[in-house]
């Protein structure tokens, strides 16, 4: 366990806070973390709300992501409001909005990041183990009531999943906003097939390692390194760091590395506030509805919005959700958190305009469960001659080609003549063979305007996310059948079964969840691809919504060639529909309200 109780942090007043500068945290195994610390000027045992990551807790969120900062502000000005916003941070809470309604607010950084020492591994079982001492040591300290909760977005949120499988006892409540709870299906590898998301994103980490020290940027309030004190060589840098991206790549199947990151969720016993994004197809859903549905608390909440990952986070509307769920559970207020609704839907809607344009609003509206009590699953049958969407199977077999370098097999749904809503999880159902040992499955569902132009939305990491997506490599198409459901198929990725070519195979293909309303006259789509998802419009260069390209899918790419050989994935595909090759999409839509 961590170090003995600290009976008087040194502190100073700063904007109506006691505020500790990088306290030191050791940990069970001599490494010492290093947290900043948020409490109120009045004496007394408060709950306390943490952050465990790798984003160095002093960086300025208006410096280091400029870009966001500005489009979350001119969006929503309200962020700007009520507080000074000199201790932003990238996907932390504002403790200036906390630490007056009576609580305390804890930043670690994560062993190896900011001003934490040791050996960084990011999204590793040894974060998760660091993460279960620090509960307890906050817990156990005499400004702290014993009530700890959790809170954060992204790698902020996906370990809440994590160590809240370990039940430290001083963990109450938890709000994973956005954070995957299975690292392997939702961060390394999509369908089985690699995500690059690593390999963008770990770049960027490198100057919030301990070590970057003055070569990196300064804590704004304390004029101190955010990844110091010391500064490290480039050398000395990587051989404090674990080369996840190698080890990603050794490790095409979910076999026992990966074991301590896929979260239990069973295990989960403590109140959750679990909110997912519809534009996060890639991170920022599936692990939440999943964290949803799986978990075993008595006690959970599913939020689910769109636009960016972080901007509901930050707006009154989502901080004040926040409040109210860990007053009720970290403070004991009475406040009639137990009559919220189970789910929270901010259910997307497309406003008819010019064609092809970003558009959408969201329309509030509770529900009782997950999936929602009164879908009405439709199986959507692909018809290959004719390239089309129809509501009966096809009497007559036959098949269409594609070549995975190119736009694949587009299968179109007629305008329907009334408003027609999806929500909840999707999936399909192919029939295919393949030229060649194996194939890449990239499903992508789409919907065009009467113009024939495709409708796409602000995602959580990308400003033109079609309505879904889903993934899978034909070899890694063996099911868990105990874990599988008709609209969601769950698979082990634990053998790898090479195809032969030429023969054709059952697949049933996971789509991530959504929720649109489609209106009269537009039509939905279903395209079968052997790359990511590119979008075909214009590019507005000089938008900084985002930190990566955005052409639909963000980050989370699939090309690797290593991963990916041509000569294995480059082959053609055909897709068999009718005859007993009953190819199909499975909608989950939503009758209208009588």
């Amino acid at each position: 366990m961590p170090n003995a109780a600290l009976h008087e942090l040194n502190f100073e007043i700063r904007d109506g806070m006691r505020v500790s500068w990088d306290v030191p945290v050791t940990m069970s195994d001599g490494v010492t973390l290093r947290a900043d610390i948020f409490r109120p000027i009045e004496e007394g045992r408060y709950p306390v709300i943490m952050s465990y990551g790798c984003y160095a807790k002093g960086l300025s969120f208006q410096e280091a992501y400029a870009g966001q900062w500005e489009v979350m502000t001119r969006d929503f000005p309200a962020i700007m409001q009520g507080t000074s916003n000199k201790y932003q941070c990238w996907e932390v809470i504002d403790p200036e909005r906390w630490v007056p309604d009576g609580y305390i607010v804890i930043r670690l950084d994560s062993r190896g990041a900011g001003r934490s020492e040791g050996v960084q591994s990011v999204w590793s079982e040894e974060e998760i183990k660091d993460y279960y001492e620090c509960i307890e040591w906050a817990g156990e300290q005499p400004w702290s009531n014993g009530n700890v909760g959790l809170h954060g977005i992204s790698y902020y949120g996906a370990n809440q999943w994590h160590v809240a499988s370990l039940q430290p006892p001083h963990l109450k409540a938890i709000i994973p906003w956005e954070g995957t709870s299975d690292w392997y299906r939702e961060v390394f590898y999509h369908g089985g097939i690699r995500s690059g998301f690593l390999d963008l994103w770990l770049p960027r980490q490198l100057p919030m390692q301990h070590g970057y020290g003055e070569r990196g940027r300064k804590n704004p309030n304390t004029g101190e390194p955010v990844a110091g004190p010391e500064t490290l060589t480039d050398e000395e840098l990587a051989r404090n760091r674990v080369d996840k991206v190698a080890e990603v790549r050794a490790r095409p199947l979910a076999d026992d590395y990966y074991h301590g990151v896929i979260a239990d969720l069973s295990k989960v016993s403590v109140p959750i506030l679990s909110a997912a994004n519809w534009g996060g197809q890639g991170l920022h859903l599936r692990g939440n509805i999943e964290g949803f549905t799986q978990a075993g608390s008595q006690d959970k909440w599913l939020e689910v919005h769109g636009l960016e990952h972080w901007t509901h986070y930050y707006t009154p509307y989502g901080v004040d959700l926040q409040k109210r769920f860990f007053d009720y559970f970290l403070r004991g207020v009475d406040n009639g958190w137990d009559k919220q609704p189970k789910v929270t839907l901010q259910v997307r809607h497309i406003d008819p305009g010019a064609k092809g344009s970003i558009t959408g609003r969201f329309v509030q509206r509770g529900e009782d469960t997950w999936p929602l009590e009164r879908t009405e699953w439709t199986r959507l049958y692909l018809q290959a001659n004719g390239a089309g969407l129809q509501n009966e199977p096809i009497e007559t077999s036959t098949y269409c080609e594609y070549d995975p370098t190119g736009a694949g097999a587009t299968f179109t749904w007629p305008a329907q003549d009334k408003d027609i809503e999806i929500t909840g999880p999707l999936a399909a159902k192919l029939f295919i063979s393949s030229s060649t040992i194996d194939a890449d499955i990239f499903l992508v569902v789409r919907v065009f305007d009467p113009f024939g132009a495709e409708v796409v939305f602000r995602g959580a990491m990308d400003i033109h996310t079609p309505v879904a997506q889903g993934w899978l490599r034909a070899s890694h198409r063996r099911l868990d059948v105990e874990r599988s459901l008709p609209y969601r198929p769950y698979h082990s990725h634990t053998v790898k079964e090479p195809l032969v070519p030429g023969e054709i195979y059952e697949l049933d293909v996971e789509i991530w969840p959504t929720s649109v309303v489609i209106p009269a006259g537009y039509r939905l789509a279903l395209t079968v691809r052997g790359k990511d998802y590119e979008y075909e419009g214009e590019i507005d260069q000089s938008d900084k919504t985002h930190r990566y390209p955005s052409r639909g899918v963000g980050p989370f790419v699939h090309n690797d060639p290593l991963d990916r050989p041509s000569e294995i994935f480059n082959g053609k595909v055909r897709v068999y529909t009718g005859g007993g090759y009953d190819s199909c999409l499975i909608l989950p839509v939503i009758p209208a309200a009588q």
